[in-house]
């Protein structure tokens, strides 16, 4: 008997019950997908952190270092396990040529030479294996080699005056410190005696003075003593958990939204299934009296009807896990060429298929609430009557003979909608699902290729960004510059920001190390979470994570190490900021010269920001000048790229989803309707008024479920992109829309493609007639 029933229910909907097993296999397909990216990326990253032997902490410094008063401090120091101090040549990018005639003038990045370290954080080729070169060759990042398409054996060259230095590529680079694109310094490895050539004639000597501890629990204690003695400390500081969070965020993110839109297909799926299963009682609603009638429980009639449902959910999840097995590689493309694969457990490959089959028990839980309905139905009535006897009510208010102001048959299909909610809200809610998967990740791509996606650094929005490196005459160079801009004529306002390691008592009364921008901050505002920016001495702006690891508040005060004397701040302001592990901080204060770790200056222009950028490229020596626009392209330019491919991705399913089950459904609403249609067949009304009925009916309900997705989007998308991102320091995300895309582009092509799915699928409609009915 099961088996009977299960076959007649699946010949009876088999194209609806395809299309339900269809997105349980695409929900369970992409979120084993997710689930194995996330485990790759963070298998890999710790494999490639134990190759590399990653560092713990890490000082960048430009000017002289003592090494032997380092080595004296180390060894009064319990938690370090070793130490090295590495050079790095930095030049600037309009000496290099890599691979081509055009030097990287225009670069945002850093370019600094250095040559294999001896004891740890080494630089690791595409086997993840120490790279060595030898003399006239160079290995260099996996940025340049995806960015320029470059390969074994191609040149870069360096040019300075009369200097000219070629190196022949032998190898790619893993670099666990500069790997990501939003690193914006990259390292290229070269032989001893090659640096020792380029050392001696150009470039400007960087030094990293870089720690392993015994202990990773000590590395906030460290840091701090560290900030404290008189050690070297012009420049930035980098820990081990911000190296993690740089190599793992883009990559997470993008696992994140493939789960996310898994989970959606498979509300989508829930959706169908209950659709499914509500038809399926109505139609066998005589059978189910019948069994109840020969004394078949409740439990067993709702074991015959949950076991079709249990074998599609499984089959369908156990399929989509063997599929994803084929395209992880598509999704994990990123994580294999910047961070390389490891091996895994046993636990591991069974992770991704442990998430699938929880979207089928999902399923299966989700038809067992449903099949609840079979403990009501009466076997008296069920017989006698042979359907559920629901009706749906005749409204006088909505009465055909009372519009004035529809065409008859626009009115009738707007009737059946109000009448027939409850049938029509699956239409409903998979428009808005659909328009909320299209919307949320066009709106991201449009908000991170913005260039207001720069105050979510901690930065105010201008049209250039001077960053003078470090170097014994800075301060000199600092004044040099502000006093050309300041003569500018075409400078509409300027405000050096100087960016230095303070410390700040914490809750114990232990002080922590900190970065602290100092400024006129009114010049290029930021918009604040809370409160305004600091404008006096004892005034002080925290970024959101800095506010949260201190617990303060706007109005509370804090106390700043300032000359090693505490002075009490007021906060003012708390801000957003994903740069530096988001632990930063802005006040209104006398700059620390010795240890600050970079100026910077930005500019606004009345003229062209591109000819005004190549005039101060070839005005100022030691300073990386940039527009916010061209920096995010070449930082972000990988995580744009995958959010791109995302997108299309994310768009394509949700048009097929939306007319896949745009046609289903008006198939299922016009057979259900059968009776009526061939009433008014009878009475004369004609197939193209028919047809009127239905397209407004899928029309209607296509427009209210794009309104009310695009705001959905707008908001909830928002609140969930916010809550993913408050992890780095951005809790508060607005999205950039780029109204043409969002507001007359998309649903316009949604609504094309759902008048044509629905001019399809009512070509079936034929000229019912009393008789077919009574044959019925």
């Amino acid at each position: 008997m099961i088996l009977k029933i299960l076959k007649k229910d699946f010949l009876r909907k088999k194209v609806v019950t395809i299309a339900v097993f269809v997105f349980i296999l695409l929900a369970a397909m992409l979120i084993s997908s997710g689930t194995n990216m996330l485990i790759d990326l963070d298998n890999s990253l710790e494999h490639l952190f134990k190759a590399s032997s990653a560092p713990h902490f890490i000082q960048h410094h430009s000017g002289k270092i003592n090494q032997d008063k380092i080595d004296r401090w180390i060894v009064n120091n319990s938690y370090v396990k070793s130490q090295q101090t590495s050079e790095m040549i930095n030049i600037h990018g309009s000496k290099v040529y890599i691979n081509s005639d055009k030097a990287e003038s225009h670069s945002v990045m850093d370019l600094d030479f250095v040559k294999q370290n001896k004891s740890f954080d080494y630089l690791l080729d595409l086997n993840n294996e120490i790279i060595e070169v030898s003399k006239g060759e160079i290995a260099v990042p996996i940025y340049y080699m995806q960015r320029r398409d470059l390969s074994l054996g191609d040149k870069v060259v360096i040019k300075d005056g009369d200097l000219k230095l070629s190196f022949t590529i032998t190898s790619f680079i893993r670099d666990v410190q500069m790997n990501p694109s939003i690193i914006s310094s990259k390292r290229f490895v070269v032989n001893s005696a090659d640096f020792e050539k380029i050392k001696d004639t150009t470039g400007d000597i960087e030094y990293q003075i870089s720690f392993q501890l015994n202990d990773l629990d000590n590395l906030r204690q460290f840091s701090n003593q560290y900030t404290q003695s008189d050690l070297p400390k012009k420049g930035p500081t980098i820990d081990y958990s911000l190296l993690k969070l740089a190599n793992s965020i883009t990559d997470g993110l993008i696992a994140a939204v493939i789960i996310l839109i898994s989970l959606l297909l498979n509300v989508i799926a829930l959706l169908c299934l209950r659709f499914i299963i509500l038809l399926t009682i109505e139609e066998d609603y005589k059978e189910i009296g019948v069994m109840k009638a020969i004394g078949i429980s409740p439990p067993n009639i709702k074991r015959i009807y949950l076991s079709k449902y249990f074998t599609m959910a499984l089959s369908a999840t156990l399929i989509g896990y063997l599929i994803s097995l084929f395209i992880n590689d598509i999704f994990s493309k990123n994580i294999m060429l910047y961070i390389g694969t490891a091996p895994k457990t046993i636990i591991e490959y069974s992770l991704p298929l442990v998430a699938a089959l929880l979207i089928a028990i999902i399923v299966v839980l989700f038809c067992f609430v449903i099949l609840r309905r079979f403990n009501k139905i009466s076997a008296i009535e069920a017989i006698r009557l042979g359907n559920t006897g629901e009706t749906y009510s005749n409204n006088k208010r909505l009465a055909l003979y009372k519009n004035k102001m529809f065409n008859p048959n626009i009115f009738l299909g707007l009737r059946d909608i109000i009448l027939r909610f409850r049938l029509y809200a699956l239409l409903f809610i998979v428009f808005i699902l659909s328009t909320f998967m299209i919307t949320v990740p066009l709106n991201f791509l449009n908000t991170i290729q913005s260039p207001e996606f720069i105050t979510y650094m901690g930065v105010g929005k201008s049209d250039i960004i001077l960053d003078i490196r470090q170097s014994d005459q800075i301060v000199k160079k600092l004044n040099e510059v502000v006093n050309y801009i300041e003569n500018d004529p075409d400078v509409k306002k300027y405000s050096p920001y100087i960016t230095s390691q303070y410390e700040i008592i914490n809750e114990e009364g232990l002080p922590e190390s900190i970065l602290v921008e100092t400024g006129d901050f009114s010049v290029f505002p930021l918009d604040y979470l809370e409160g305004v920016s600091p404008k006096l001495s004892n005034e002080i702006a925290l970024s959101y994570l800095c506010a949260n690891q201190f617990k303060k508040q706007v109005g509370d005060e804090v106390k700043l190490l300032i000359n090693e004397k505490p002075r009490l701040m007021i906060v003012t302001g708390i801000y957003q900021d994903i740069t530096d592990g988001g632990k930063t901080a802005k006040a209104n204060i006398s700059p620390d010269y010795e240890t600050a770790s970079w100026y910077t200056i930005n500019v606004n222009v009345n003229k062209n920001v591109a000819k005004k950028v190549l005039e101060y490229e070839n005005k100022f020596d030691n300073v990386k000048v940039s527009n916010p626009k061209e920096y995010f392209k070449q930082t972000f330019s990988s995580t744009i790229n995958q959010l791109k491919l995302l997108t299309i991705t994310a768009i394509i399913i949700a048009i097929l989803v939306t007319i896949l089950i745009t046609s289903l459904f008006l198939k299922m609403v016009i057979a259900k309707d059968m009776s009526q249609i061939a009433i008014k067949r009878s009475i004369g009304i004609s197939l193209r008024n028919i047809k009127i009925e239905y397209i407004t009916k899928a029309f209607v309900t296509l427009n209210l479920g794009i309104l009310l997705g695009t705001v959905i989007s707008n908001t909830l998308g928002e609140r969930l992109l916010s809550a993913v991102l408050s992890i780095v320091g951005a809790p508060n995300i607005e999205f950039i829309i780029n109204p043409l895309e969002v507001y007359i582009i998309s649903p316009i092509s949604m609504i094309i493609i759902v008048i044509i799915t629905t001019l399809v699928s009512i070509n079936f409609i034929k000229e019912f007639s009393i008789s077919d009915i009574n044959a019925e």
